[in-house]
């Protein structure tokens, strides 16, 4: 997926609000930015780190820069959440993920489970049938192990359960963590953060929900999946 324009480079100020940040440009003008990002961003928000932003100057926003990437020493860490769905979506249609090869539709956002969320991406296939694709996406690292979620997350506890419903009920169901940071060598469930989450996430995994993660080569001109990473549960 590469960015519509250059991205713009600043300086972390701080991160507050969960969804803002201010940033010092290097020009020397400081911004609010919009972080799309709901998760602590543990390990990332130290004052000065290197910043990377889109500008969209459009009418109907009223903050007109986006936090795309921050910079942990040489490492660009993709923040932005909305991103990896596509970078999932762009990498089946291309082939790059070999569980997911071989399906004829790809819609997103559509209903399912017991309580009628929405999954990322459907999958649809005369032969194969449906295979339902729920992302998420990865930032924290901590000696080259990356760990999910960074914050207790009731509503990803919530998407396991729906998993498992669609599995039992016949369907492929898939768990594809994208580690946006070219550090990560496995993942894990974060138990010292959320241990419901990944009690939980070890029951699925023996009920059937399939568990991949994929890192992301992360660029301040595109970010892409690259390689797969083993799963440590």
């Amino acid at each position: 997926m590469k960015f519509s324009s250059p991205l713009i480079a600043g300086k972390l100020i701080k991160r507050y609000k969960r969804f803002l940040a201010d940033i010092q440009l290097d020009s020397g003008e400081i911004i609010t930015a919009h972080t799309p990002n709901s998760g602590s961003m543990k390990g990332l928000l130290k004052k000065g780190n290197r910043a990377w932003l889109s500008f969209h100057d459009l009418p109907s926003r009223k903050l007109k820069y986006t936090l795309e990437i921050l910079e942990v020493g040489k490492i660009k860490v993709g923040v932005n959440t909305h991103l990896p769905n596509l970078l999932v979506e762009e990498a089946i249609q291309a082939g790059k993920i070999k569980e997911l090869k071989s399906y004829q539709e790809i819609q997103r956002e559509v209903p399912y489970g017991r309580e009628r969320s929405r999954i990322d991406l459907l999958l649809k296939d005369p032969k194969k049938g449906l295979c339902y694709v729920e992302v998420k996406n990865v930032t924290l690292i901590e000696d080259g192990v990356a760990y999910f979620p960074d914050a207790v997350s009731v509503r990803g506890q919530k998407h396991l359960k729906e998993l498992a419903f669609v599995a039992s009920q016949g369907h492929r169901a898939v768990l594809l963590f994208v580690l946006q940071r070219s550090d990560g060598k496995q993942l894990s469930p974060a138990d010292a953060i959320d241990p419901t989450y990944g009690k939980l996430l070890r029951q699925v995994a023996k009920e059937g929900v399939e568990i991949l993660a994929y890192r992301a080569k992360v660029e301040t001109q595109a970010i892409s999946l690259e390689k797969q990473v083993p799963v440590v549960c």
